[in-house]
């Protein structure tokens, strides 16, 4: 084995903290005003251009970065760095967009790699949250094209974006199936922004349709395939929260430890004593260990060693792992800091708010046990195993 970065990685690994670098200056001014005004927007998106970071998921050859999983990892680890949610502005489009089809690719997706357009995903509702099977948005037929009605949760970016990703059960068979939304088209309206306990750049809000006509060509991966391509993209999303909860706790104990070594009680700088040092031994320790893990599974999805069921489960496994373990890292992290940890211009108290989310979003941490004790039940022990070149 041989876990050294590439020269290729190093200099992505490099090009995200670039990136990153420049985007934190805007920290305290999205924190102070609730997300950024349109001329911030516009910066980092050149910034984010001029990188060549934009849509790391999507080929080269439509004009994304064309990544890898693992390289994704590497440069989400650098994003995560960020508070605000600021790593959001380095626009990844939605795996289901790769579904299009030659025309929707046009009119949809090539727009919002060159960071023209943004998309959101339309998949919560009231009562379908963790379970998406259970929807109650429906798409009705009609003579040319769909009818859709039903309410949507947690759309995030959804006040931002110009279209949307909408997940409802179509026709007699309820067969669920995605749509592609302009969200300027009758009968979408937005009816509530919750604050929440973040302060992210782009919001979260809430969306009603009301006999929202589309057409034909609005169908997205074909009838029936809305679940099955939602589910697909979880594998690699529950990755990427991996690696930016890990780049925020990495962050969070570099704050922290140079904190400890500065700040001075009692005579002696407070990495002095030895509860402060246990603090940063353990938070060490869980940076450490779901780097290297979440690095493992990664390259196991770029190397097509693992079948999809038992990937899927290692995912939920790094999802789980790392962002409980940037949990607790931040908390010990607010704890070295004492009461300045709960000062809302340290970039500890940020994350402290903001890394909470990583275990209810994208599937909760429960639901991420479900899916690992399945694993378990059904296959055996197989998804704790290194696969083996040959």
């Amino acid at each position: 084995m041989d876990f050294r970065l590439t020269a290729r990685q190093e200099e992505l690994k490099g090009s995200a903290r670039g990136l990153t670098e420049f985007i934190m200056k805007y920290e305290l001014d999205c924190e102070e005003n609730n997300g950024l005004p349109p001329q911030a927007h516009a910066e980092i998106r050149d910034a984010v251009l001029d990188s060549g970071l934009q849509a790391v998921n999507m080929p080269a050859e439509w004009g994304g970065a064309g990544l890898t999983i693992l390289e994704q990892a590497v440069v989400q680890e650098e994003l995560g760095r960020l508070t605000g949610a600021l790593w959001d502005m380095v626009w990844r489009p939605a795996n289901a967009l790769r579904f299009c089809t030659p025309e929707q690719r046009e009119r949809y997706l090539v727009p919002v790699i060159r960071g023209r357009r943004r998309d959101c995903y339309a998949v919560t509702e009231p009562e379908a949250g963790s379970d998406p099977q259970n929807i109650s948005t429906t798409a009705t037929r009609t003579a040319d094209g769909w009818v859709l009605n039903g309410e949507k949760w947690f759309v995030t970016v959804g006040d931002h974006a110009d279209f949307m990703i909408v997940l409802a059960a179509a026709g007699e068979e309820r067969a669920p199936t995605l749509f592609l939304v302009d969200k300027e088209t009758p009968g979408i309206e937005m009816t509530r922004v919750p604050r929440f306990m973040h302060t992210f750049v782009y919001e979260h809000p809430e969306f009603t349709f009301t006999d929202v006509h589309v057409g034909d060509d609005a169908v997205l991966g074909g009838i029936g395939n809305g679940y099955d391509i939602t589910r697909s993209w979880f594998t690699e999303e529950r990755l990427m929260i991996a690696a930016r909860t890990t780049g925020a706790a990495e962050r969070a104990l570099e704050l922290a430890r140079d904190w400890a070594v500065e700040r001075r009680q009692f005579g002696s700088p407070i990495a002095d004593f030895q509860l402060v040092q246990g603090m940063l031994a353990d938070c060490a320790v869980d940076i450490a260990v779901n780097r290297a893990y979440t690095h493992q599974v990664a390259w196991e999805v770029d190397a097509g060693l693992s079948d999809r069921k038992t990937l899927h489960a290692k995912a939920a496994i790094a999802k789980l792992s790392a962002s409980e373990a940037a949990g607790r890292v931040i908390d010990r992290c607010v704890q070295i800091f004492g009461g300045r940890g709960y000062d809302r211009s340290y970039p500890v108290e940020r994350l402290y708010r903001e890394l909470r989310v990583d275990r209810i979003w994208e599937g909760t941490s429960e639901i991420q046990r479900l899916i690992i004790a399945g694993e378990l039940v059904k296959r055996g022990t197989g998804v704790l195993q290194i696969p083996s070149a040959g």
